[in-house]
């Protein structure tokens, strides 16, 4: 059976709106519906007042699309549009409730003096997972996904249980990178199984849909893909998820860092100032929403003559370690421009895997020990502020 737009709409209009006043497409609350690959992308647009008791609403919805035949999945996000945006006359309010007898309220406990940002915002883990790393850069073209798996190939050749998270939604890098076709499997058709290659699990967009499928999507779609591929996938026990997440500080970004307990960020940059500057707003985002700084890694960094062996600084040197420095993060290390990484991360075996007894494997799994012992660090330093109660 074809799935269409029409027929997507048709089952919608058997969702009751808010209070039961007409159907979710009639009020006009359904966005743009997108299919790729038998797999349903909506929105829909509710109050911002009345955002957080639209959750059933959303539940029904997606519930309805996945029980059409051939629908593979769906991804239904909600949208809050604020006063003004013209969704109050067209989705009725709720009479205001009469006001409840005033009750006294215990006072909600403090948090512990210095605890973990995951322990004093109520983020809530993955089962199975032990950390989640978050691989960042200020801007695109430094090399970003490419450093991701190398440090995931690293920390899987140290002796870890490793998967990787594609967080680039818009231009998912994994695939190729990993040289993994093919569609993932679900477990009961709710649960996705990740898929593998070369020992680590992987969950990217670009496994469910075409890679030439452009994702043109609004900030809370983004979001809400971005929550089912980390919560919705059985990745069993893992040492550490590297999350490959995409340039920027934007929306995929705050998700991760306000809604996952991560064990902390790595930042990849180049040497030349105009990079800097945008890894110094990578690294100020993660820390003004309490996530560890792990370090920096320092890509392109320079580069040999493969006929004379002379060094070529192209991008200037040192850029990266300077400002490790000046804003006390440990520096991970330096990567060079080399040809060999390129071919090998174009071709689908990275150079931890292709060339293992390489110098640039070396390097790569130097910074992976590099960064598991800086999560080790913090995972002392975050059970050391908790204060124990001794009774005497």
């Amino acid at each position: 059976m074809s799935i269409t737009k029409e027929i997507v709409t048709e089952r919608l209009k058997t969702v009751n709106g808010p209070d039961f006043t007409g159907n979710i497409v009639d009020l006009g609350m359904v966005s743009e519906i997108f299919i790729a690959d038998s797999k349903v992308f909506f929105s829909i647009t509710v109050p911002a007042a009345r955002a957080q008791e639209m959750e059933p609403l959303r539940a029904a919805a997606e519930r309805v699309v996945k029980a059409i035949p051939g629908v593979a999945g769906a991804v239904v996000a909600l949208t809050a549009e604020k006063k003004g945006g013209g969704m109050e006359a067209s989705v009725p309010s709720r009479p205001a409730p009469r006001p409840a007898p005033t009750a006294p309220v215990a006072a909600a406990p403090r948090a512990a003096p210095h605890a973990p940002a995951s322990q004093s915002q109520g983020k809530r883990g993955v089962p199975g997972i032990e950390a989640i790393i978050a691989v960042a850069s200020g801007k695109g073209g430094v090399g970003k996904s490419t450093t991701a798996v190398n440090l995931a190939l690293g920390l899987a050749a140290n002796g870890l249980r490793v998967g990787v998270l594609d967080a680039d939604i818009y231009g998912p890098s994994m695939p190729r990178l990993l040289n993994i076709h093919g569609r993932p499997q679900t477990v009961d058709g709710k649960i996705l199984k990740p898929m593998e290659n070369y020992g680590l699990k992987v969950m990217s967009m670009g496994f469910l849909v075409d890679e030439e499928t452009p994702m043109i999507w609004r900030g809370p779609m983004v979001m809400s893909a971005l929550t089912q591929m980390l919560r919705e996938v059985e990745w069993g026990r893992l040492d550490v998820l590297v999350v490959d997440m995409p340039p920027g500080t934007g929306d995929a970004q705050l998700t991760m860092a306000q809604q996952v307990p991560l064990a902390g960020a790595v930042i990849v940059s180049t040497p030349q100032d105009l990079a800097l500057i945008d890894a110094r707003k990578g690294l100020n985002m993660f820390r003004k929403v309490d996530v560890p700084l792990l370090g920096i890694v320092e890509n392109m960094s320079y580069f040999i003559a493969p006929d004379t062996g002379k060094r070529y600084d192209i991008f200037g040197h040192g850029g990266a370690r300077r400002e490790a420095e000046r804003l006390g993060v440990t520096f991970l290390g330096e990567v060079p421009l080399e040809m060999g990484i390129r071919e090998s991360s174009d071709a689908g075996t990275p150079v931890v895997v292709s060339k293992p007894d390489g110098a640039e494997a070396k390097i790569y799994r130097d910074i992976a020990s590099k960064v598991w012992e800086r999560v080790n660090e913090e995972r002392g330093a975050a059970e050391a502020a908790v204060p124990s109660i001794v009774f005497e």
